[in-house]
């Protein structure tokens, strides 16, 4: 008689062993630290808020050909004028709109190629760049784009147990467009926002020190 095999039986789907992806590298903090940084010098200075900030969507969410999509929510997510952006961001030379209006969502092509080699996986800066937009919501810190703007450069340059931070004062000037008077106003608002506990400027260095807020 010969042998009986018997066959396995099959686990239902949601029996099965799933396997998750782990992030590759630096996490979502340090991915958009280096794109604030990565953008200061590729931006021209007097570049706003507002670009800075759909500049840093695009840097995060383009695919491997420097394209990216951005469907309408999530311009409406982010709270900008994306017309005058991506107006402010062509002349520039950083992107070209293929189509698309601040409406309907915009479909661009990124041309700086040194973005290529900052470029790790993209689920992982996907992930940094919905980082990004929940810690600039408008909602929490406020409307202002500059506000925004330093509310995310300072969550990304902090460190995420204790949320103390510190860096130079013109390098956060720089990183975030912020000029004369309005680097001491916006850290002063996102203190009166909740956002910070506080800051203070080392005599010594000139650096800045700074305490997140805890989140609720």
């Amino acid at each position: 008689m010969p042998d009986t095999v018997l066959a396995a039986p099959l686990r239902p789907p949601s029996a099965r062993t799933r396997h998750t992806r782990l992030p590759r590298g630096p996490g979502e903090r340090v991915r958009v630290r280096e794109i604030l940084s990565y953008l200061a010098a590729a931006l021209p200075a007097d570049t706003s808020a507002g670009a800075r900030l759909l500049a840093l969507q695009c840097a995060l969410r383009m695919n491997a050909y420097m394209r990216v999509d951005l469907p309408a929510g999530l311009l409406c997510g982010l709270r900008v004028d994306a017309v005058e952006a991506c107006r402010e961001l062509e002349r520039a030379r950083w992107l070209g709109v293929a189509n698309g209006t601040g409406t309907t969502g915009v479909t661009a092509e990124l041309r700086d190629v040194t973005l290529l080699s900052q470029a790790s996986a993209r689920p992982d800066r996907r992930r940094a760049a919905d980082w990004a937009l929940r810690t600039g919501s408008p909602a929490r810190i406020g409307a202002a784009e500059p506000l925004r703007l330093a509310g995310i450069y300072l969550a990304a340059h902090s460190d995420p147990s204790l949320g103390e931070g510190r860096s130079e004062c013109d390098r956060i000037i720089r990183d975030c467009g912020l000029h004369g008077e309005g680097f001491h106003g916006a850290l002063t608002r996102l203190t009166a926002n909740g956002v910070l506990d506080g800051w203070r400027i080392c005599p010594a260095s000139g650096d800045v020190h700074w305490t997140l807020a805890p989140r609720p």
